[in-house]
């Protein structure tokens, strides 16, 4: 099996390493792992591309290529360049240091890379490690997705729905906040909404005067709606999200057809 792996926490980020170690035991003896990673981190892009402006690519060592750009650009140049004349036969894109739960998923380039993985035909897996008092103080705080991984991505190949649609299923991974010993299994969620919880801004002065503002963030920790990603995640098991690309909102199509 050929892979191709990629994240948004950029090219040196221990989340790829131990996603590397992962797809070469999926790869197997006679496959082959290729990493196409930001050169720095790009978090919270979700499925942007770089239209607008060139991004160089630098060789960094055998089948490992740092790319001045998104995550979604990473997978546009694994599959255009870097591996044109064989394409992978299943894109990795992770593992996350952090959650991607429920509404996180949206802001994900871990997600976004899977998507446009998806959008151009290939197979494609997002994973993402969630973090909470179990595990964050941890000397391996990726040790539930560096164990289980393996296990998890072979299941899902195996028993997973893969289609050929316009726009393929992918899927999200997400590991639960507690060590591997932890881990109670695996769990088939669809994505869940932390509400009252969204991203804000807080102004700060530089020293120059200057205003500026910072994004922030929630706790991770408030329980979502039953059955969702997040809620399986904290209760201590894996999730398994199938997604799409399309963003139609399939259950209010049908009652807009009165406006015809």
């Amino acid at each position: 099996m050929r892979i191709l792996i990629t994240n948004d926490d950029g090219i040196n980020a221990p989340g790829l390493a131990v996603l590397h170690e992962i797809a070469t035991d999926l790869a197997g003896p006679d496959g082959e792992v290729w990493t196409v990673a930001p050169a720095f981190e790009q978090s919270g892009v979700g499925h942007c591309i770089s239209y607008t402006r060139p991004m160089m690519i630098a060789k960094m060592g055998e089948r490992r290529f740092a790319a001045e750009g998104s995550p979604a650009d990473c997978v546009l140049a694994g599959l255009h360049d870097v591996m044109k004349d064989a394409r992978p036969d299943l894109v990795l894109s992770g593992v996350n240091r952090g959650n991607n739960s429920a509404e996180n998923a949206v802001y994900s380039g871990t997600v976004g890379a899977a998507m446009e993985a998806a959008l151009q035909g290939v197979p494609a897996i997002a994973l993402s490690q969630y973090y909470g008092p179990d595990n964050r103080d941890l000397d391996d705080t990726f040790e539930a997705a560096r164990v289980h991984g393996l296990q998890t991505l072979r299941t899902l190949l195996d028993k997973g729905v893969w289609s050929k649609d316009d726009y393929g299923i992918f899927y999200n991974i997400n590991f639960p906040p507690v060590p591997a010993s932890g881990v109670k299994g695996l769990r088939a969620a669809r994505q869940g909404f932390r509400r009252d919880m969204g991203f804000g801004v807080e102004p700060h002065m530089a020293p120059s005067g200057r205003r500026f503002l910072w994004v922030t963030g929630a706790p991770q920790q408030n329980p979502t709606s039953p059955g969702s990603d997040a809620d399986v995640n904290l209760k201590g098991y894996i999730s398994v999200t199938p997604m799409r690309a399309d963003f139609t909102a399939h259950d209010a199509l049908e009652k807009l057809k009165a406006i015809e």
